[in-house]
């Protein structure tokens, strides 16, 4: 055998990696933004000064008649754009970290001294704001890795701080109600949410939200977090989450479930050109004894260029993609909030799935274009399933809701590995459209005319098998009413699938299983109210397909599902 080739590939990888770090040190970025009033309006004359430890003297320029400037030909390094006009007072934008090559979009507001001293009403996000489009990588803080806007430039590296005062004071409730027996966990009665934000310190936020139902017994979850800012770059995170949930698992026991996560999350700067994100979440549960798992999780991220994007991700966790909707659409049960949990003969175990994905993503004009490869393993599935009694079995292996005709089973151990491919391009500037092809494994049912829940072992009941998905997203929103809305299907190839293709993938081509249709509304709320109210309606999976009947212990006929039939709305208010 020749060693020679192993030997030359690795003296050339050696070359490239010293090679290309040096190249891109020594491009040039960019910063470039608009400036508007509280209103949302340009403002024309503007002095924006750009300070840097690396400048000898701050760079003054000024915007132009659509309150737009640009400074360019700026060396790699942590600058402060600072915005002065007449009338109003100063507006500082610190740490903003521009890459080789990058262009940066810092946009910035300025206030009157009568505007700074009111806490409340919160300004709203103007259209403009509304318009801009992110193609998402979703690591788990949700951070844009590329975003387009309607002019063109690219951010490589975004703020999670919002574009407006940093230190008012945020909030929002939301009064939802469901469909009865359908989604698990959502009951006639309703339930309200709500979130309040604050920040501390110049450069700390502090958090506390919840949602809870509207009787003694019905589910509750409150969340509280606090994150950080430092002037490096990084940003760690604190949160604990509590959960209580009645269940009627074990003969007609309605103990409750109670669960306990504290996740820590960090976001640090490795290079110019790459980025780590990593934290873990401790989960406890108390429920028929005890069951507790340290999960953790990270994405690197190498900027190839302010087009192209590579990333590693590694997560133990099940994703949360509802904030894409701009709120928290989902009631406080066991189906979409984590820790998923399913007995086997009386005892609880924590769903635990292990996700590796490697992609790469390039932006093209208005297009974005994805490739990934993904290999999964998930123990102690948490499948969902609906019918009639679900609780009356004896064998331990059934958690029902009370509050609903569904339950969750366990669907055992299995492996999956597959590809992906996404497409998204801005067809207008209130229209997206998005692509998302995967091939892969997903869990299905061998026989279910031979399945009996509670009776048949999960390893014989279920098995991997190959299949494909298809799924077609569009949204934007409609400029005269300020309406937002998403629609998506999602085809899976297997008729007998219990869990989608590429479970967890996070990028803009994710969409839950079939038909589903999300729109949010602004409301006339008049002067009496300080805030903003919205009207909400969340529906999913709305013609009920994947429903796999199966047989319980009693002869009743249950079903087995991918995503239940539900239909949610109501009113939320923004302050």
């Amino acid at each position: 055998m020749n060693p020679r080739p192993a030997w030359i590939s690795m003296v050339l990888l050696g070359v490239l990696s010293a090679a290309l770090p040096a190249y891109a040190a020594g491009r040039p970025g960019k910063i470039a933004g608009t400036v508007r009033d509280s209103a949302g309006v340009p403002q024309m004359g503007a002095a924006i000064e750009v300070h840097s430890a690396g400048l000898t003297a701050a760079l003054l320029t000024f915007t132009d008649a659509h309150g737009r400037y640009s400074v360019k030909e700026l060396p790699v390094g942590r600058y402060q754009v600072k915005v002065s006009q007449t009338s109003f007072l100063p507006t500082l934008r610190e740490n903003v970290s521009l890459r080789p090559g990058a262009e940066v979009i810092v946009n910035l507001t300025l206030n009157t001294l009568f505007e700074a001293l009111q806490v409340l009403p919160m300004r709203g996000r103007t259209a403009d704001d509304q318009d801009d489009w992110k193609w998402t990588l979703r690591s788990m803080a949700s951070r844009p890795i590329l975003r387009v806007l309607d002019d063109g430039p690219v951010v490589v590296v975004s703020s999670n701080s919002p574009e407006g005062d940093r230190h008012a004071l945020k909030a929002r409730v939301e009064f939802l109600a469901g469909s009865t027996s359908e989604a698990f966990g959502s009951g006639p009665t309703g339930a309200t949410s709500f979130r309040l934000e604050r920040s501390l310190f110049s450069s700390g936020t502090l958090s506390f939200g919840g949602h809870v139902g509207s009787g003694f017994d019905e589910p509750a979850v409150l969340r509280a977090a606090y994150s950080h800012q430092f002037s490096s770059g990084e940003r760690p995170e604190v949160a604990i989450t509590v959960r209580r949930f009645a269940t009627q698992g074990i003969d007609n026991n309605r103990a409750p479930l109670q669960a306990l996560a504290v996740t820590f999350t960090n976001q640090t700067r490795l290079a110019d050109f790459a980025e780590l994100q990593y934290g873990s979440e401790y989960q406890s549960i108390q429920f028929l004894g005890r069951a507790a798992a340290l999960r953790p999780f990270g994405t690197l991220d190498l900027h190839l260029s302010p087009n192209t994007v590579v990333e590693y991700r590694y997560s133990t966790l099940t994703p949360n993609l509802r904030p894409e909707k701009g709120f928290d659409s989902a009631p406080a049960d066991l189906s979409e909030s984590g820790p998923r949990v399913s007995l086997i003969a009386r005892a609880p175990y924590l769903e635990s799935p292990h996700h590796q994905e490697v992609s790469i993503s390039r932006r093209v004009g208005k297009s974005n274009f994805q490739l990934a490869g993904f290999a999964d393993r998930l123990s102690h599935a948490a499948l969902l399933g609906l019918g009639d009694n679900p609780a009356d079995d004896a064998s331990g292996a059934v958690l029902a809701d009370p509050f609903s005709q569904n339950f969750t089973y366990n669907g055992g151990n299995f492996t999956a590995h597959g590809v992906r491919a996404v497409a998204q391009h801005k067809f207008a500037p209130a229209l997206t459209g998005t692509l998302d092809v995967a091939y892969g494994d997903a869990l299905t049912l061998r026989s279910p005319s031979l399945f009996v829940l509670g009776s048949t072992p999960p390893e014989l009941a279920f098995s991997a098998a190959r299949q494909a998905s298809v799924a077609a997203k569009l949204s934007g929103h409609i400029p005269v009413s300020k309406t937002s809305w998403i629609a998506s299907y999602k085809w899976h190839s297997g008729g007998h699938s219990l869990t989608p293709v590429d479970a967890y993938n996070v990028s803009a081509g994710e969409a839950d299983p079939f038909f589903n249709l999300f729109i949010r509304q602004p409301l006339p709320s008049g002067s009496f109210l300080p805030g903003q109210m919205e009207a909400l309606v969340d529906i999913r999976n709305l013609l009920a397909q994947g429903y796999i009947p199966v047989i319980g212990r009693d002869g009743h006929t249950l079903y087995l599902v991918q995503s239940a039939r539900s239909i949610r709305g109501g009113v939320a208010f923004n302050f």
